[in-house]
């Protein structure tokens, strides 16, 4: 492209906003204008204001540029938000209300009924909340949202599963990789050897989020979906990658080779398709007994699909299945970086 979309990233100093930095170095419709963080890492240049803790190093693009206070008055058209929740709570309508376009990775906003919570292979159609948002709160800009690292992986294999068989009920026992607590995370001596079975709000948020996600949506606000969920969330010694065992129940009961031919065949909406951050195939079938891996299997697609293997019958509900999700990459930046890329595909976006 001649000429990019000037974007801008909030929170771009901790590891959520490294791994924006890190998608959006070289995007062909994106251009980062700004980072903005802070009042401790305002003022200073991005390689002094950040320690980089992903893989790889930080771009050379972006070293020099000095980090912008969390204020609306910086040069972008597009801002990508990975705030901490109580910071993204005063800061993202800030934005907003300034004009600007807000894609949130954070939680502050996924339950309000008119912020849209979009997976774009999921449920695109419901960023026809925009315009009532905008009316409502009196909003020339806007937030979107994507969800919680664990309910992506969720949502991307129920998706398909739901839409052939109707789903009634999930059963979903997470095994959550360290990075999804930030950094520095959860201490050492805490995780080393050891499996800890509470993440605050988790359990709660793939509930919510999975009923948001699968359900529908008027001119004004979400419906969830009528299905029973059951979390369990638990953090395990794994740096990236969240593993989630899931037991489902459906209206109409299917084999696990029904099953497994749809989950095949997925793809979601065409025009997400020739998204650049979009994977050719969002859910990767794996056939291995002891597949999918959070090691061998999180970067699949560049980290932007899921892995779903060991598809089987299930003697309480109806099947069974495990899924991998990369939860720093479609969990949280690159989820929120395709949403911002749907935006500008269907014009919301200039």
């Amino acid at each position: 492209m001649a000429s990019r979309i000037p974007v801008a990233v909030l929170g771009a100093t901790g590891a959520v906003g490294q791994r924006f930095v890190q998608l959006l170095a070289g995007h062909p419709v994106f251009e980062i204008t700004a980072l903005a963080a802070s009042q401790r890492s305002a003022g200073k240049s991005y390689a002094d204001a950040c320690r980089w803790v992903i893989p790889g190093d930080p771009p050379p693009s972006v070293s020099k540029m000095v980090v912008s206070p969390l204020k609306p008055n910086i040069e972008a058209h597009l801002i990508f938000s990975a705030l901490p929740a109580d910071v993204a709570r005063d800061v993202e309508p800030q934005f907003a209300r300034a004009g600007y376009a807000v894609c949130s990775n954070a939680s502050a906003f996924r339950y309000e009924p008119d912020v849209p919570l979009v997976i774009p292979e999921v449920n695109a159609d419901h960023l026809s909340l925009i315009a009532g948002q905008r009316a409502g709160r009196g909003w020339p800009g806007f937030i979107v949202t994507n969800p919680n690292c664990s309910t992506t992986g969720i949502v991307l294999a129920l998706k398909p599963l739901h839409d052939a068989f109707g789903l009634s009920k999930v059963f979903a026992f997470t095994m959550q990789g360290a990075s999804g607590a930030g950094y520095p995370g959860v201490p050492s001596l805490d995780i080393l050897g050891n499996v800890i079975p509470y993440i605050g709000g988790e359990e709660e948020k793939i509930a919510c989020e999975t009923r948001l996600l699968l359900g529908d949506v008027d001119e004004k606000e979400q419906h969830e979906a009528k299905i029973s969920v059951s979390a369990h969330a638990n953090r395990v010694p794994v740096t990236d990658g969240h593993t989630i065992a899931l037991s489902l129940g459906f209206e109409h009961r299917p084999t696990p080779e029904e099953a497994l031919e749809v989950l095949r065949a997925f793809r979601g909406p065409t025009d997400v398709h020739a998204l650049p951050s979009a994977p050719v195939q969002p859910i990767v079938v794996r056939d291995e007994n002891d597949r999918p891996q959070p090691r061998r299997d999180r970067d699949a697609e560049r980290g932007m699909a899921v892995s779903v293997g060991r598809v089987r019958e299930c003697p309480i509900l109806d099947l069974r299945l495990v899924v991998v999700v990369h939860n720093t990459i479609r969990g949280a930046a690159g989820g929120s970086l395709l949403n911002g890329e749907l935006l500008v595909k269907r014009g919301f976006v200039k």
